[in-house]
């Protein structure tokens, strides 16, 4: 990997990822020989969406460990895939927000409008949610958040869950909107009936920045 990571993100996030770049090389080093998703090319997306250009921050835990499923953005799969869980209970939850809903499991015209969808942890091995924290990408994305947050607004945090949660120190005064997680095993106990959305945008507009368009821009048919 060495210095090829520069080139597939944007250049001001090179720049901003330059102090821990050898913690992403360990860590890229220490999956490089064995499974792991999502491809190498996409484990760095989220960071191809501009520093600059970064509106509102999504946190997520780990990728989907099922093949096929993690993409490199945050709760986002491929046009087409078997939609998770977790991501039918956003659905659910923008449908009842906003009224919006979502044509597919494709989160990418969140990403081109500014929403990074950044896992704390960018690696999984196929099958084993968990099973590559603690290789250096916590400290690689820690470091991302803090970037953001020193960058200024207009900017709002998303945290769902505890994991999510624990990025809440290195944010400062950067407004946050936080819930359980839409996993089914948490999204009845606080992220049903959270409104994020509407939350996330009225923070958005009370710092000058247009609001998010959430819904699929093409397919209006409901993942459920």
């Amino acid at each position: 990997m060495d210095e090829a990571w520069r080139t597939g993100v944007a250049p001001d996030w090179a720049e901003a990822l330059a102090p821990v770049e050898d913690r992403l090389l360990a860590a890229f080093d220490a999956v490089r020989d064995e499974p792991h998703l999502p491809a190498p090319d996409a484990v760095l997306r989220a960071f191809t969406l501009p520093l600059a250009d970064v509106r509102v921050l999504l946190v997520g835990q780990d990728p989907y460990p099922t093949p096929g499923d993690a993409v490199g953005l945050g709760f986002s799969v491929a046009p087409g895939v078997r939609t998770p869980p977790s991501l039918r209970n956003i659905a659910r939850e923008l449908r009842d927000d906003t009224g919006e809903e979502l044509g597919s499991g494709d989160l990418t015209h969140w990403h081109d409008q500014g929403v990074m969808l950044l896992n704390r942890v960018l690696t999984v091995r196929p099958g084993e949610s968990a099973s590559h924290r603690g290789l250096g990408w916590e400290d690689v994305t820690a470091h991302a958040i803090a970037a953001l947050a020193s960058r200024g607004g207009p900017l709002v945090a998303v945290l769902w869950g505890k994991d999510a949660q624990s990025a809440a120190p290195l944010l400062g005064a950067v407004p946050t909107v936080a819930s359980a997680h839409p996993s089914p095993l948490s999204a009845r106990h606080g992220f049903f009936g959270s409104r994020p959305f509407s939350r996330v945008n009225a923070l958005l507009e009370e710092q000058g920045a247009p609001p998010i368009r959430w819904g699929s821009p093409a397919d209006r048919t409901a993942l459920f």
